[in-house]
């Protein structure tokens, strides 16, 4: 569906694949009825750069299949547009699925966002979009969607983008592959760093994933630390991973079948029903 006019897969018409979304639904609450389906947001990874809604299907059919309606979107990738545009797709699918709401039988009060390492990087900061006046206007969002947002999944995201020039950062390897233009305007920006955008932001209770063979696995324990000493609430799940296997990068996305990608969705819904209300 499009949440947005020019959402659409003819380019040539000018309509833009990365303004759309999809909506999985649990046969039984279809037949059933109501409004009390909790609800996932669901934003894909892929480096910022590449990749569509599609890339997490079996996910979002896994939550799906545990009483979940999961919207899952696309947005415009790098170069197409920088941080603030993705920020902006995000915000108008967040608007779509406000005023879209009642057609299904969801839960206008249970929201909660999920997304996988960029994805998770831009669903933390669409929380702060949303939960902190001074981040909406760092990243140029005039209008948050105001949807409540219950809480938050994040599974190998990037979290710390500020500028590090003595020593190696997640900044300077994405300036590298996308152009320090993908941070025009965010110079500086309270959001990109973790410690003071935890300690300004009243957030909503966080499930934190990573794996000890995660090459990113420092950025989700640098949020956890942030998230700490902030006294905000979350919980972290730092996988050990044994020397003759491997898990690797946004395991339980990519590869749902694997026993700890079980275990990490049951604990997505288990904290998910904790938090509705």
């Amino acid at each position: 569906m499009p949440y947005l006019p020019d959402g659409g897969y003819d380019a040539e018409a000018g309509e833009s694949r990365g303004h759309l979304l999809d909506l999985y639904l649990p046969h039984s609450a279809m037949v059933r009825g109501g409004a009390t389906l909790p609800v996932f947001i669901d934003i894909h990874g892929g480096g910022f750069t590449y990749g569509y809604k599609e890339l997490n299907r079996n996910f979002n059919m896994h939550l799906a299949a545990l009483g979940f309606a999961v919207f899952s979107l696309n947005y415009r990738p790098a170069p197409q547009t920088d941080l603030r545009g993705q920020l902006a797709d995000v915000q108008n699918a967040l608007a779509w699925i406000r005023d879209h709401a009642d057609g299904w039988p969801i839960s206008p009060h249970n929201i909660f966002l999920t997304g996988d390492s960029a994805g998770g990087a831009l669903a933390w900061y669409t929380l702060l979009i949303e939960r902190n006046p001074d981040a909406a206007q760092a990243f140029g969002i005039a209008s948050p969607s105001g949807l409540p947002i219950a809480g938050a999944a994040l599974v190998s995201g990037v979290f710390d983008l500020t500028e590090r020039p003595d020593v190696p950062s997640a900044r300077t390897q994405l300036e590298q592959t996308v152009g320090r233009e993908f941070f025009d305007g965010l110079d500086g920006a309270m959001p990109l760093a973790p410690f003071s955008a935890a300690a300004q932001t009243a957030l909503p209770p966080l499930y934190l994933l990573t794996s000890s063979d995660d090459f990113i696995q420092a950025e989700t324990l640098g949020l956890a630390t942030a998230l700490a000493c902030a006294g905000r609430d979350f919980e972290l799940h730092d996988v050990k991973v044994a020397p003759t296997e491997t898990l690797g990068h946004v395991f339980s996305v990519c590869m749902s079948w694997l026993p700890e990608s079980q275990r990490a969705l049951q604990q997505i819904h288990d904290f998910a029903y904790r938090n509705c209300r």
